[in-house]
């Protein structure tokens, strides 16, 4: 199973002149090298890129006039026209001396209330992004398999691993036996072990992380079903997945990198993959999540003296 890069790349809303140079960071992995030539050059000088028709950026980056729009589109601008707007706005928030940004939106001089309102802000956005482009179908899929499956094996590095950690632990509470496994050796020697009727779970912002596709592909070899939680529809992980949940590709920055917004949209997706599983599992579930509440409730409540 292969996957082409997208040509519906246009959002309804561009993003920010300021944030395109984390955009570039976050998409330059799904890119051929002739359009991340192109990415690069007008992140890395947007005044000049700005004053270039579509034919000289193409003569500068040694490309196709048809390469600058697909990068442009891939960026998140309806045509040229606009990616050239969104340069001249950034050269021109770059040469007015206002304070730097941390993040997309974020200057180095904002009060906290300001920091706390914006960022506030943004994982409203990353949540409604994701909720809208998540398949319900695969969803669906996805639960019905987790709701039967004989035993759940899940994979993430990094911030995926935490989220993957998250999921595994709600699942145990409600009775499945799952494992959260964040040593890449360990995974694969795990995924080994599985067969038709267990189910594995790649989660991976970038789509392309190694440590997570091999334990995943071992597990599809061996017969289990698969489900990929992942920002790029179109990444590597994608082959070895029966079930694909796309998570948002949210802006990131210096201090606001992917990890930060793909846990947003990643816990969300789990979330919902989660309650799914224990709505259908109710009459199992519901016990067993009372017994472990019941179990842990001493440890919440003081101790008569």
């Amino acid at each position: 199973m292969t996957h082409d890069l997208k040509e519906s790349f246009s959002t309804d809303s561009p993003p920010a002149p300021a944030a395109l140079a984390a955009k570039v960071r976050t998409l330059a992995p799904s890119m051929t090298r002739s359009m991340q030539r192109v990415a690069e050059a007008v992140a890395g000088d947007p005044a000049g890129c700005a004053a270039l028709t579509v034919t000289g950026l193409a003569e500068l980056t040694g490309t196709s006039e048809a390469t600058v729009v697909r990068t442009a589109r891939l960026l998140g601008y309806p045509g040229y026209r606009d990616l050239r707007l969104a340069l001249a706005g950034l050269a021109a928030h770059q040469q007015s001396g206002r304070a730097p940004s941390v993040t997309a939106d974020i200057a180095v001089d904002d009060p906290i209330a300001d920091v706390v309102a914006k960022l506030a802000y943004d994982e409203q956005q990353t949540l409604a992004d994701t909720a809208a482009g998540l398949d319900t179908v695969q969803l669906g899929a996805a639960v019905a398999a987790a709701a039967t499956a004989r035993r759940i094996d899940i994979y993430g590095v990094g911030a995926s691993s935490l989220v993957g950690q998250d999921l595994a632990q709600k699942l145990a509470r409600i009775g499945l036996i799952a494992h959260a496994h964040t040593d890449p050796h360990l995974a694969v020697t795990n995924a080994v072990q599985l067969r038709s009727g267990d189910l594995a779970i790649a989660i991976t912002h970038s789509g392309s992380t190694v440590d997570v596709i091999e334990p995943l592909r071992v597990a599809f070899d061996r017969g289990a079903t698969t489900i990929a939680i992942t920002g790029r529809p179109d990444g590597p992980v994608t082959q070895y997945a029966d079930h694909v949940l796309t998570t948002s590709t949210a802006r990131e920055s210096e201090l606001r990198p992917a990890a930060m917004s793909s846990r947003t949209s990643q816990l969300l997706v789990v979330d919902c993959l989660f309650i799914g599983v224990a709505q259908r599992t109710y009459e199992t579930a519901a016990p067993a999540l009372s017994a472990s509440y019941e179990a842990l409730a001493h440890r919440h409540t003081p101790r008569p003296r």
